[in-house]
């Protein structure tokens, strides 16, 4: 049976438009252009799947003005790029990404609080440990995902996941916005993956590439300086030019809008709606530059994602507490300086209690609760931890202790914690200095004993801090620090009475029966590591301090 489906694409500058494809035997098909700047044409389609492109005279610099071009849809759900065309399917008569059909969308999902992010790279986050046809791809993450819950991991990030040219890639330059990356799977498998997080109660939040583009981004054949600037946005930062940067300054009087600002929209809602997202994490806040953008497109967001909660992080490098709330645009702003302070600390190459302490209690840097920070100690563009010891000739059974007070400093920090894929094992690659180069994370590196042990301290860390209230809290209090021992103990607490206290000796000596001052008394006091009942007199506590140790103290 046959349906009328419409075509439409939006290209309010361009002269004339028309649609070409599989069910036309690629001839033309006339399309009208109305007022509001869209082309239009409707055709009679059985179900199924077709391909597709547009024919339009251009009006991007590249070619000569209003040359015929052909270009895959900007709003195009599923490309072959091979072929340079779009996909539609039609089921019942009507559009559709897929026939995927939601499990848990009625299951509970953490808080914002609550959360222990896992940022990954899906090509590269499994390999030969999951069958083989699942290496590298959407299938291979739900391998992993009982993994990811021993490990008490409640979040995961994506890196970017649209399409992008070629078969692997970091994803950072998108081409197309509403398409899935087809190297890592199907839609259907996108949304199974999603669909079996949920179930397990881990949110999934998505890298959204929304400063700049690929160059051969279907918006920039139609029209290039009707949605981008038209040199860059910033001429004086060159290192921090990507690509192509939308304008999001550009004003259609004509149509009142700015088109930027609405096909950004339409591409977050889309991703809300279809992919049952968690959350974004925006890339490039920085560089975008656009509060009054982000205020009403994160408005948008949690609009299109209601009753459900949604979490929208800025990567804003050097982290700043201008982008997040109650003033500014966003939820959570990446917490750089935390990593940038913390370890050259635990590397032993410099050590200064006031920049510690504002890093650890955020609000002295501006930050009104926990949740506006993310507290991570590597990224996909930072070094790893046993990378970063191993470049300032720490190595062995040394390189895992420190590697445990990194953690423990990361886990017990007002704010979201959040693991680079294989932090919590002792993974140790380079960061990768290619984009276009695949780069495994080694599995095999967990059936070490120094690594698995590493694994195990992570696992009961993340353990303790979803258990412990006073770990999720706005509240942190330096009760003892003395420079010259490199040593500062705080104290972490809630209105329910959870209350727990770490002291951490940032120094390469032993010290040995060190005395705490103004230890918080409790009735029972337990060190966390050690599993043990101690005592604190009312000159405080004395306890052995290995270096580069942290102690945690559960009070009850």
């Amino acid at each position: 049976m046959e349906n009328i489906t419409e075509f439409t694409l939006f290209a309010p500058r361009n002269k004339g438009a028309a649609l070409i494809g599989s069910f036309s035997d690629w001839k033309e098909i006339p399309m009208s252009k109305g007022e509001d700047g869209y082309f239009r044409t409707q055709i009679k389609l059985e179900d199924g799947v077709y391909q597709y492109r547009f024919r339009i005279q251009t009006k991007s610099p590249n070619y000569t003005s209003d040359e015929w071009i052909d270009v895959i849809d900007p709003k195009a759900t599923d490309v072959d790029e091979t072929e340079k065309s779009s996909r539609v399917r039609i089921k019942d008569g009507r559009r559709i990404v897929d026939t995927y059909l939601w499990q848990y969308d009625e299951m509970p999902l953490p808080d914002n609080r609550e959360l222990v992010i896992y940022e990954m790279h899906v090509a590269d986050f499994t390999g030969d440990e999951v069958s083989s046809h699942k290496g590298g791809k959407y299938l291979g993450i739900i391998e992993k995902l009982d993994y990811l819950c021993e490990l008490g991991i409640n979040a995961i990030e994506l890196m970017p996941v649209n399409e992008y040219p070629g078969d692997y890639n970091w994803g950072y330059k998108v081409r197309h916005f509403f398409a899935t990356e087809s190297s890592y799977g199907s839609t259907e498998d996108l949304k199974r993956l999603i669909d079996e997080c949920h179930g397990r109660g881990i949110r999934v939040f998505m890298d959204g590439i929304y400063n700049h583009t690929d160059e051969e981004c279907p918006l920039i054949l139609i029209d290039r300086n009707y949605w981008y600037y038209e040199y860059k946005h910033y001429p004086e930062d060159p290192d921090n030019y990507w690509g192509p940067e939308f304008n999001y300054n550009n004003y259609d009087k004509n149509l009142n809008i700015k088109p930027a600002w609405e096909y950004i929209s339409d591409v977050v809602e889309f991703w809300i709606k279809e992919y049952h997202i968690d959350g974004i994490r925006f890339d490039a806040v920085r560089q975008l530059a656009n509060f009054e953008f982000f205020n009403w497109l994160t408005k948008q967001a949690k609009n299109h994602a209601a009753p459900k909660q949604f979490y929208n992080i800025a990567e804003h490098i050097p982290d700043t507490n201008t982008v997040v709330k109650p003033d500014g645009p966003l939820d959570a702003c990446w917490h750089e300086s935390f990593r940038h302070f913390i370890i050259p600390y635990i590397c032993g190459q410099s050590f200064e209690l006031e920049q510690l302490k504002q890093v650890l209690d955020p609000k002295q840097q501006g930050y009104a609760i926990a949740t506006n920070v993310i507290n991570y100690l590597a990224t996909h563009d930072r070094e790893r931890v046993l990378r970063e010891l191993g470049n300032c000739g720490i190595f062995d059974t040394a390189v895992f202790q420190r590697a445990k007070l990194a953690a423990t400093i990361l886990i017990t920090a007002m704010g979201v914690p959040m693991l680079w894929m294989g932090e919590e094992f002792g993974e140790y690659q380079q960061k990768s200095e290619d984009v276009t180069k695949p780069q495994k994370i080694t599995w095999s590196l967990l059936s070490a004993a120094q690594n698995h042990d590493l694994f195990e301290y992570y696992r009961k860390l993340i353990a303790l801090r979803q258990q412990t209230p006073a770990l999720q809290s706005d509240n942190i209090k330096f009760f003892y620090e003395n420079a010259d021992d490199k040593v500062l103990a705080y104290t972490r607490w809630d209105e329910q009475n959870s209350h727990v206290v770490i002291v951490a000796n940032f120094s390469d000596k032993n010290l040995n029966q060190y005395k705490i001052s103004d230890f918080p008394t409790a009735k029972y006091l337990r060190d966390w590591v050690g599993n043990r009942k101690v005592e604190s007199g009312e000159d405080g506590l004395v306890t052995d301090l290995p270096k580069y140790t942290a102690k945690i103290f559960v009070l009850q």
